[in-house]
């Protein structure tokens, strides 16, 4: 393959925006024929995928590595067209944080064709069996798993999830609908023209891997409200459009991460560990869901605090604190020159998923005001705390409620990839089917497989 992309889709697929007026309805619903194109190109992603289904781990895994190829070979174009994104972006004026979400680089680039080849590494999980056995009546059953089927997602100014989501989703033997947002418009088409390019070199159906961006936000409502286009449907993004599809949507919908992560420093933990900690989970990538927004401090961890507090403030971020924190805030001398002037705390910081650097910071008086503080502000997604104190380990991770918990380690390692999934669909902060980081066996279903000799039932 090469770098330039000029191939065009057979003429039957040609992908046309609607007009305003086809687009959608007066009361703002999906016009029939966005309605109608969505069912079209989700009855050619089901056809296609029963091959998928049927196919074994080789020939998947060499279709993974052929788009890691495929990717790296179109570097050029795919960066170019990025480019095009950021420029619109900065030009709307964009946020920083949805700018570097946005962003593709040649590191970036090929951490997604790695992620590609680490998913070929992993085993195949359709027809893994889950349990089975022998029926005192001699059948033999087993439960196995099975691709869910097609799956849409819904996501915003995050190219890189373009290539996760159709990776994970064709390995686990789905089709894919996607939507990634007017932001990332020219990355994701350039992403999606060399998946399908590297679909049809390995002898399978392209329209496993479907855009529907051209319909625009009548292809989104038409996708959410029209039931059996998708089995499921996965958001991701911000609170917005996240709580948008859970509360529009009529097709099932597996919730993702917002992100309001709390970081609890006890009276016990030592701090040079909490500093590590403090600074990798709050400054290593600010835009993403894994980052530490609210930090905890225990009132007798007073020297841990002082540092954490120090280190933050000459890496600049911008500390929202309350009154009893406020008095471990390192002189103004001591700040350093990037040091930005901290801010009172108020409630709307401790609900807020900043996504930058900020972050919101309160003194406790135990673990049980720590645990009560998260509780009423958390959003289910990673609650990590920094102990010398087994017990309070152990309440830690038995009593917080949250997709993950981690005890003396980064929050930033709430990830598919960092957890040996490959990469990840999301990471889901509801309880039904998948929680946390959703890897191959998240975008599975199961059957039951029964075989007899004749047996019936009496």
């Amino acid at each position: 393959m090469t770098t330039e992309h000029t191939e065009t889709e057979p003429a039957e697929r040609v992908q046309q925006t609607p007009t305003p007026e086809q687009g959608a309805s007066a009361d703002g619903r999906p016009g029939a024929d966005v309605v109608a194109e969505v069912r079209s190109r989700s009855a050619r992603a089901r056809a296609a995928a029963p091959e998928l289904a049927r196919a074994g781990r080789e020939r998947k895994d060499a279709l993974l590595c052929s788009m890691a190829d495929a990717v790296r070979a179109a570097a050029a174009s795919i960066l170019a067209a990025n480019a095009e994104d950021l420029a619109r972006g900065e030009e709307d004026g964009t946020s920083a944080a949805m700018l570097d979400r946005l962003r593709l680089d040649e590191p970036r680039l090929e951490s997604l064709a790695v992620a590609l080849e680490d998913l070929a590494s992993l085993p195949n999980p359709v027809g893994a069996v889950v349990r089975g056995g022998d029926l005192p009546n001699g059948i033999h059953m087993q439960q196995v798993r099975v691709p869910l089927g097609v799956v849409g997602a819904v996501y915003e100014a995050r190219p890189n999830v373009t290539v996760d989501i159709a990776g994970i989703a064709l390995k686990s033997g789905n089709a894919v609908l996607l939507r990634g947002g007017s932001a990332a418009e020219h990355t994701n088409a350039v992403l999606i023209q060399v998946l399908r390019e590297a679909l049809r070199g390995q002898g399978f159906e392209s329209d496993l891997v479907q855009g529907i961006d051209d319909l625009g936000r009548p292809g989104v409502a038409a996708l959410m409200a029209t039931r059996g286009a998708v089995d499921v449907l996965i958001p991701r993004g911000g609170r917005e459009l996240i709580q948008r599809v859970v509360a529009e949507a009529r097709v099932p919908v597996i919730e993702t991460g917002e992100g309001n992560v709390h970081l609890f420093i006890d009276e016990s933990a030592p701090a040079d560990m909490a500093v590590d900690i403090a600074l990798n989970a709050k400054t290593h990538r600010t835009s993403v869901c894994n980052a530490a927004e609210t930090l905890l401090l225990h009132k007798d961890a007073e020297r841990a605090g002082r540092e954490v507090l120090r280190a933050l403030t000459r890496a600049g971020v911008l500390l929202h604190v309350d009154e009893a924190s406020r008095a471990w805030l390192p002189s103004p001398a001591d700040r350093g020159q990037d040091a930005r002037e901290p801010q009172a705390a108020s409630d709307e910081d401790w609900g807020r998923e900043y996504l930058d650097m900020e972050m919101a910071v309160r003194t406790v008086d135990s673990i049980d005001d720590a645990m009560e503080h998260v509780r009423r502000w958390s959003t289910g997604h990673t609650e990590a705390i920094v102990t010398n104190d087994l017990a309070n380990a152990d309440r830690w991770v038995s009593e917080v409620d949250a997709a993950a918990v981690i005890v003396n380690a980064s929050t930033r390692f709430t990830d598919g990839g960092q957890l040996g999934l490959g990469a990840e669909v999301g990471i889901s902060t509801q309880r039904l089917h998948a929680r946390g980081p959703m890897g191959l066996e998240e975008l599975t279903t199961t059957k039951w497989v029964l075989r007899g000799a004749g047996q019936v039932r009496r």
